[in-house]
């Protein structure tokens, strides 16, 4: 599957789940090009506090981030789309259409779940979400 060079994570607002995801990515697979944007895109944003030290605290470094929102070109020059939940594989087929044969859920090898969005949950929703995060990262990073 060495077709997959460039991988796009998506969320809502690329502040939490799909920056992490991504750092996730990067640590496993570092000779890849991956990078995150949101379906909103709560533009110019750093990663949401509480996700960055929760990801700290599982001996995970984010570095730096700026959020983006989703747009077609980058759509284009991506190999393959993650996405966290089965609503935000259908919205970008719809605003998407040409992606949506590379869009799959992030889930899509250890289950298929939804992973929720913790997004001003408490830290506990962010405790809860890590765990699915990394095994659905880990279950990706085998088959690329």
């Amino acid at each position: 599957m060495a077709m997959f060079q460039r991988i796009l994570v998506i969320c809502d607002g690329n502040i939490c789940r799909s920056p992490t995801v991504e750092a996730m990515l990067k640590a496993l697979k570092p000779g890849l090009a991956i990078s995150s944007a949101g379906l909103i895109g709560l533009e110019g944003q750093d990663m949401e506090p509480t996700a960055r030290e929760v990801a700290a605290d599982h001996g995970l470094e984010c570095g730096p981030h700026i959020a983006r929102k989703l747009t077609s070109e980058m759509c284009r020059d991506s190999d393959l789309i993650l996405v966290m939940e089965s609503r935000q594989k259908d919205r970008l087929g719809q605003k998407f259409p040409e992606a949506s044969g590379k869009t799959f859920l992030a889930t899509h090898w250890n289950g298929k779940n939804d992973i929720p969005d913790p997004y001003k949950r408490g830290r506990d929703a962010f405790e809860r979400i890590y765990p699915m995060m990394e095994a659905a990262t880990r279950a990706w990073a085998e088959k690329l």
